[in-house]
């Protein structure tokens, strides 16, 4: 019998709390195969999908990330039942349908620009909250787009918690994109569960055009009208919703996640050789683009079907465009440490308001291994050394800080320890269990 898939948030990222778990990781060599994480952009979507869809829907390889967590939580909150059987997540929902008076997203950024559009499709108040630094970041863009929708909007002086009354009536409105693109994502699911027709979303600015792709790939596939795209400028509503799943009945297999496996990518480019599988090359999502990096950098890469083996070579500085991926910055740092010469990566303004700064945080803390990081404007410079020196570090509870640190470990001089290391559990929590598997002499 299927059992009520109920979960637990791990609040281990409120910056109020002092960190309990060190991670020492002593250089070592890594080899072997390992098969990437489940992708929290795609696991979240496919709630919020999961949710809108009037009937089953069967989701295979769920995550299981504070992040991914979070999203059940929400979708239980706002009326799905949500149950799993033999490794796989089954909702049934008759769309949104509130049981409660609250919502909860852990420190999901994706999770509170993403549902509270969709909150507001009922007419009934909700309350949206969250924790760690989330309770920290602007959430001005609701004061100011959803009463446009007539949606009754309360915050906290544009932080959280918000409380949002609906229900969401669609309209032509303009949205700055760079904010942030999990804002359009979270209009254009809820524009299209209220039938938009013969209406537009404007965005201004228009950044990680990836992610809105991963969006209307995932509406497509739950039979979702998917609005026409004009170059990710506006996105026009003509009523028309895809009829590619029968209805009320979806099965969405949730892909393996780039944004994680650039980590074991980057491990593999500083102290492999190492086999990582599951990453689909024609995936929209924006962090595919670690390949092009690792390519630029000289990193050694032979790309299989369903495999990428990657290995040790002379590492060389690389420019790098990560506007539309800025989630790539801490990978990319740690493999720019490596590098010899100045690695530049652009889109720097888009890394404040994240876990951390990250501009900051990355600075910080590779500072501490000796490595220079300037920053100036938009553009983030690395200086790359020969040697990496171990070192006590911090997360900063962000979770790609302590991966960013654990993988500038493998073959810094000495050991490197990270403190608050459990950050890692908000989007890969078997990341250290992973880096063990493959060789690396890790202690937690």
């Amino acid at each position: 019998m299927p059992k009520t898939f109920t979960f637990e948030i791990n609040d281990n990222n409120n910056n109020s709390q002092q960190g309990s778990m060190k991670s020492i990781i002593k250089p070592s060599q890594l080899a072997g195969t390992i098969t990437a994480p489940t992708s929290k952009s795609s696991m979240q979507r496919a709630c919020a999908a999961a949710l809108l869809n009037k009937g089953c829907t069967i989701i295979r390889n769920p995550g299981l990330s504070n992040d991914d967590k979070a999203a059940v939580e929400i979708i239980q909150a706002l009326g799905a039942d949500v149950r799993i059987s033999k490794g796989e997540m089954i909702v049934k929902s008759n769309g949104i349908n509130p049981i409660s008076k609250e919502i909860h997203c852990g420190e999901s950024g994706l999770g509170i620009r993403m549902f509270t559009s969709i909150a507001a499709l009922s007419e009934k108040e909700i309350t949206i909250t969250g924790s760690g630094s989330l309770m920290s970041r602007p959430m001005d863009f609701f004061d100011e787009i959803l009463p446009q929708l007539g949606v009754k909007v309360e915050s906290n002086g544009g932080k959280l918690p918000l409380k949002v009354r609906g229900p969401l009536v669609p309209g032509n409105i303009t949205v700055d994109g760079n904010l942030s693109s999990q804002y359009t994502t979270g209009l254009l699911m809820a524009y299209a569960a209220a039938g938009a027709k013969g209406v537009s979303i404007h965005v201004r600015n228009p950044t990680s055009k990836p992610y809105i792709d991963l969006t209307l790939e995932v509406m497509r596939f739950f039979g979702m009208e998917v609005p026409e795209n004009r170059h990710y400028e506006e996105f026009v509503f003509h009523g028309k919703p895809e009829k590619n799943t029968a209805p009320g009945q979806c099965q969405y297999t949730v892909e393996s996640d780039w944004s994680g496996g650039a980590f074991l990518l980057v491990a593999g480019a500083i102290a492999g050789p190492i086999t990582v599988c599951g990453l689909r090359q024609e995936s929209t999502q924006a962090d595919k683009a670690i390949m092009k990096a690792l390519k630029s950098a000289g990193a050694g890469i032979k790309v299989h079907e369903d495999t990428i083996q990657i290995y040790p070579s002379e590492l060389k500085g690389f420019l790098f465009d990560a506007t539309d991926c800025p989630d790539l910055f801490p990978p990319l740092v740690a493999l720019a440490a490596y590098c010899r010469g100045e690695t530049i990566i652009r889109g720097a303004e888009r890394l404040t308001h994240k876990e951390s700064n990250r501009a900051l945080s990355l600075q910080s803390e590779f500072g501490k291994m000796g490595v220079v990081i300037d920053l100036a404007g938009n553009n983030m410079t690395i200086h790359g050394r020969c040697e990496v020196q171990g070192a006590e570090v911090s997360s900063w509870h962000d979770h790609r800080i302590a991966m960013a640190c654990a993988v500038a470990a493998l073959k810094a001089k000495g050991g490197m320890t990270i403190t608050d290391a459990e950050a890692v559990g908000k989007s890969y929590p078997g990341f250290f269990e992973d880096m063990r598997t493959l060789g690396a002499d890790v202690e937690v």
